[in-house]
């Protein structure tokens, strides 16, 4: 099974030492999207969660794309979560993204993520 590793030009850009995905054979691994906009690399701390969420849902929709994928070939999600509190407002943004026949997936409340944001959303996918 061959790596190939994908940094879409239009996607959102790695923040440390990794690629934004990489595929094994037909799975697609997409790093962890957190809530920058790609065009400005502007954080978007202080937002509310379901502004984060769209935005890292947005930026894994681009990745996808990027990558020969898409939203609609998602098998698992995972959701790092700051406040599980605010599981609602997260689940009502995802449930527009992912309407019928949505992936597996875990949600998860951590003390922190990257860049002091409250949402960082990774999948794999099928190419």
């Amino acid at each position: 099974m061959e790596r190939k590793i994908y940094n879409p030009e239009n996607g959102p850009k790695a923040v440390g030492p990794y690629s934004v995905a990489a595929s094994a054979g037909e799975l697609l691994f997409v790093s962890g999207q957190i809530p920058m906009v790609p065009s400005t690399g502007e954080i978007k701390t202080g937002a509310s969660v379901d502004a984060q969420a769209r935005q890292c849902l947005e930026n894994l929709k681009t990745v996808l794309a990027g990558c020969g994928s898409s939203l609609e070939k998602v098998i698992k999600c995972t959701v790092f979560i700051t406040d599980m509190s605010k599981f609602g407002e997260l689940n009502e943004v995802y449930a527009e993204y992912f309407v019928s026949d949505p992936p597996a997936r875990a949600v998860v409340e951590v003390a922190g993520l990257p860049k002091n944001v409250d949402v960082e959303i990774e999948a794999i996918a099928l190419r």
